[in-house]
């Protein structure tokens, strides 16, 4: 009888999942070579190859449809090859203004200089946080924000994240100033902050009330406030919250 393995054998040992695996299945990209009377899948040695090369072309940056394609034949390993290519090159570009960007940012913080919105972010690329978002909130909601943003132009753009950091130093001096988050100082600032998200989608009270805890329990946006200021990010949870209590359906 020929070797088989059980299928959270086998995402064991491939340092995966057992419902990634269903889910290529789904796709038709590893199919079991049968299923048991218990509903288990097995694998056979047939089917461990495939998964390689399933893998191996993932780690290369293909989509799941991409390799789909070429474990089918339909598109030849070295087409793909330089599709993936020409995405590391436009990745490594991006990375050099990256690089250029926060080196710019820490020469200018260094001297006391001014930073400018554009300089701050250029390079980064807002579609980094795309599973975040569709795991969050939908994946609808990723989309709609997608098309707006890249319905913008440059100038546009830029425009939109200066407001953002206009209304970060604002919640921060707020902060550093002690005021309250039901402050009507505060809570001008909150509905500012519900007006700029409102471009992008349709803060509901529950969306915006999230949001706001998200900011306290993701470190990386509780460091992104609290450099206007040590507990700002506290102060925009419970403002979002005022505000989302007061005005939001």
């Amino acid at each position: 009888m020929a070797m088989e393995w059980s299928i959270q054998e086998i995402a064991r040992k491939a340092g995966t999942t057992s419902r990634t695996l269903r889910h290529y299945g789904e796709l038709g990209l590893l199919v079991p070579s049968r299923i048991g009377s218990n509903g288990y899948r097995y694998y056979d040695q047939e089917a461990l190859v495939r998964l390689q090369r399933v893998l191996l072309l993932r780690e290369l940056g293909l989509s799941l449809p991409a390799i789909k394609d070429v474990l089918e034949g339909q598109w030849d390993t070295a087409a793909a090859l330089r599709t993936h290519l020409r995405l590391l090159e436009q990745e490594r570009e991006r990375i050099g203004r990256q690089i250029a960007s926060v080196r710019t940012t820490l020469r200018k913080t260094e001297e006391g200089e001014e930073l400018m919105a554009e300089e701050v972010f250029d390079g980064f690329d807002h579609t980094q946080y795309e599973q975040e978002v569709t795991e969050r909130w939908g994946r609808e909601a990723y989309e709609r924000s997608d098309r707006w943003w890249r319905s913008l132009g440059e100038g546009e753009r830029k425009a939109f994240i200066r407001e953002q950091l206009d209304i970060g130093r604002d919640y921060g001096r707020a902060a550093t100033a002690g005021l309250a988050a039901d402050s009507d100082e505060v809570q001008a600032i909150t509905r500012r902050h519900h007006g700029w998200l409102s471009r992008t989608t349709t803060p509901t009270r529950e969306y915006f009330i999230g949001l706001g805890q998200m900011y306290v329990d993701d470190p990386r946006f509780t460091a992104n406030y609290d450099k206007h200021g040590e507990g700002t990010a506290l102060l925009v949870r419970d403002a979002m919250k005022v505000y989302a209590e007061r005005h939001l359906a």
